[in-house]
C-alpha cells in the first residue's frame, strides 16, 4: 500500500489527520506533498490551520487535512 492510499484510507475510516499522526501511525514524513498528490488525483481535501501548543509552551499552526463531504442532495 502506497502512502497516497494509506493516507486516503485514514481520512476515509477515521477522518482529519495532521501531520504527527500522520509520522506516527502511518509513517508518512511529509503529509503536505501526499495531500498535494491526492489533490492532483481529484480529491477534494479541504486544510483547516489549527491552533496547538508546542512543548515550550507556545501557540503554533499546524494544518489539519479532512475530506470535503459531498452534498447528498
Amino acid at each position: 500500500m502506497t502512502q497516497n492510499e494509506r493516507i486516503y484510507d485514514h481520512l476515509l475510516a477515521v477522518g482529519p489527520i495532521r501531520p504527527m499522526v500522520a509520522l506516527h501511525e502511518l509513517g508518512v514524513y511529509r503529509l503536505a506533498s501526499r495531500i498535494n498528490d491526492l489533490r492532483k488525483a481529484g480529491h477534494k481535501i479541504k486544510t483547516k490551520k489549527v491552533e496547538v501548543v508546542n512543548r515550550w509552551g507556545e501557540s503554533s499552526y499546524i494544518a489539519e487535512y479532512s475530506l470535503e463531504l459531498e452534498d447528498a442532495s
